[in-house]
């Protein structure tokens, strides 16, 4: 068993389609087989258009078994301001290991590789909506509560 930690390219759109089916089930419940087709209907073609561009998508990946965890990375650009002086943000999301891999350090090492990758791209921020079981994990590699001046807000359309 050898683990590797890099990125994801277009070749791994199958693998990585798949953890996110297995993610969303866990997050939100069992999919229901109309759900599960459109969401890889939408989500392929999505990861062939912005991976590696403005989505960056961090695996750990075993010879034998393929991707076992990941860490998707959304880059955001906005107009500098004295919070964002470079105005370049990112947004985490679909942090995941497979059941079968998980207590092994595995998602730790895809986050650091995330984390080190942002840093050399001049990112202001990371941000992230945590799970129960993702918090303490996020807590170790330096993420706090936010604690902001504005209130986040959502319409959804």
């Amino acid at each position: 068993m050898a683990i590797s930690i890099g990125q994801a390219t277009v070749a791994d759109i199958g693998e990585l389609v798949r953890l996110r089916l297995e993610y969303l089930s866990e997050d939100f419940g069992e999919l229901t087989s109309e759900q599960e087709e459109k969401l890889v209907h939408e989500i392929a073609p999505y990861l062939r258009w912005h991976l590696g561009t403005g989505l960056m998508v961090f695996v750990a990946r075993d010879d034998e078994a393929g991707i076992v965890s990941c860490a998707w990375l959304l880059l955001i650009e906005k107009p500098p301001s004295p919070r964002f002086l470079h105005g370049r943000t990112g947004t985490l999301f679909n942090v995941y290991t497979h059941p079968d891999w998980r207590r092994r350090g595995l998602a730790s090492r895809v986050m650091e590789a995330l984390i080190e990758d942002a840093r050399l791209r001049h990112l202001d921020l990371l941000e992230l909506n945590a799970t129960e079981d993702g918090y303490p994990l996020y807590r170790t590699l330096g993420f706090r509560n936010a604690h902001e001046k504005h209130r986040a807000m959502r319409l959804w359309l």
